[in-house]
């Protein structure tokens, strides 16, 4: 594929039919706005310059990196003034094509065979087109006797199609290659002749076939491809087509995704070969899974790095880093900055909140670690928690490798725990414990014989008074 200009165009008005103040081409779709989808399209198929058509409030620019150019339209007049806005931007020596913004599932694929047949064809303008059984909404082409294409006639409301045109189910999916320079010079000549004052990008093709050129057409023979989104359950739609694209690119390379159906997993997410994706289970944003590891079922995974062999269970992570070999849950909650080490465990109804866990160590149940550092081998007991804020500052807690802490143990920041030390049970450390030493900091245990004998006492004195005091 040569290198050709991409325009994409934001279709005037977006984003009303959404009833979102969000505009349409920023709404998420599997983890990436949905401009990106075929920015991202342009670029797989070797565009040299991807051009997106803005409006003047640049709504778009934050979703978009320094590698796009970026045109503005002033006035939403149509998309054939869209892609004169971007005039600047094109090379009258180039192939330009012409994409909407809001058409997400076009691929990388599709964009390269349409410019190889447009090369081929050597027509001032080729036209991707589709046949659909319902092609209510979409624009006709009207074929010429040779089988070129001699125009396409909106369908948008009433009077832009004759009664014949409405029954010719071939319709434009609003994707074009052009000559650079016919197309600047065609673009200077489109006349707003349709019942919506607005200048089409379609009337460009009788302006062209009126220079001696003619007008070609590529079948995409995907129809989903070309699929359009202008409202919510459209975005649904598109949604569980991306996800399914998404989800199948994941399993022909080497995983198991028990059922894809329940699995929701964004786009630029990375998965290791082997690795099994149970059911129920969300990976999201920039996240990353290495080879053999098991996640899920019921998990949720956001913005994480799982090494190799990584094992999660029915637990949500955002934001952590987990090592090779590493298990977590169920019921676990790792939140931004947690860093399990290889062989580390955090188990069940547990907690971890920018801390580390050093390689071999075990937090099983029950414990709240934050702002902490946990060496090598070391055993966290039930019910541990490191009380890191005291009402101004966070502080953090220090645990050497191979201390073994006792159950229902705070530890109240700052404090260290030094190598193969203890805490007993039930302790709340505020000073530092030396490395091999035992920490202990709770009350003397007292026995009170004959306590119970004395409570029925008091109660049948209580009760005798509460009978007298009635008559």
């Amino acid at each position: 594929m040569t290198a050709p200009v991409v325009v994409v165009i934001l279709a005037a008005g977006q984003g009303t039919r959404m009833r979102s103040g969000t505009p349409k081409l920023l709404h998420p779709l599997c983890g990436r706005p949905m401009i990106a989808w075929p920015v991202a399209a342009a670029r797989g198929a070797g565009a040299g310059t991807v051009v997106v058509v803005d409006s003047p409030e640049r709504l778009l620019a934050s979703a978009l990196d320094g590698e796009v150019a970026i045109a503005v339209q002033e006035r939403p007049l149509g998309t054939a003034d869209a892609v004169r806005a971007a005039s600047a931007e094109i090379d009258p020596g180039s192939t330009v094509i012409v994409i909407a913004g809001d058409v997400p599932l076009i691929a990388s694929q599709t964009l390269r065979a349409l410019a190889d047949a447009h090369a081929r064809s050597g027509s001032a303008a080729t036209i991707a087109t589709a046949v659909l059984e319902d092609p209510a909404g979409y624009g006709r082409v009207v074929r010429a006797p040779d089988g070129t294409v001699e125009r396409v006639v909106e369908t948008k409301v009433p009077g832009d199609a004759t009664e014949g045109e409405l029954h010719i189910r071939e319709i434009n999916t609003g994707i074009f290659a052009f000559e650079g320079g016919l197309l600047l010079e065609a673009l200077a000549q489109v006349r707003a002749d349709n019942a919506q004052n607005e200048h089409y990008l379609p009337d460009v093709l009788p302006i062209l076939r009126g220079l001696g050129r003619t007008v070609d057409a590529f079948e995409v023979a995907d129809e989903q491809a070309t699929r359009g989104v202008n409202d919510r359950i459209d975005l649904a739609t598109v949604r569980a087509l991306a996800q399914r694209r998404i989800n199948e690119s994941h399993m022909l390379a080497g995983v198991t995704i028990v059922d894809p159906g329940s699995s929701v997993i964004d786009a630029g997410v990375e998965i290791g070969e082997d690795t099994v994706i149970a059911p129920f289970t969300s990976v999201l944003g920039a996240s990353t899974i290495g080879a053999r590891c098991e996640v899920g079922p019921l998990s949720t995974v956001i913005d994480s790095r799982l090494g190799d062999e990584a094992r999660v269970v029915h637990s949500y992570l955002t934001g952590a880093w987990l090592g090779d070999r590493t298990s977590v849950g169920p019921f676990a909650y790792l939140r931004p900055g947690a860093k399990l080490h290889a062989g580390s465990r955090v188990g069940t109804f547990v907690e971890v909140k920018n801390s580390e866990i050093g390689a071999g160590s075990k937090v099983p149940h029950l414990s709240y670690i934050g702002d902490a550092d946990i060496g090598e081998r070391s055993n966290i007991g039930a019910g541990t928690i490191t009380a890191n804020y005291d009402g101004y500052r966070k502080h953090r807690t220090r645990i050497g490798s191979g201390v073994k802490v006792g159950v229902d143990t705070m530890f109240v920041a700052p404090v260290a725990v030094g190598d193969d030390a203890y805490t007993g049970a039930g302790s709340v450390i505020t000073e530092d414990v030396p490395p091999g030493a035992l920490g202990v900091a709770r009350a003397r245990q007292r026995s009170i014989e004959g306590y119970s004998e004395r409570r029925a006492e008091l109660a049948a004195d209580d009760d005798a008074d509460r009978h007298v005091g009635g008559k």
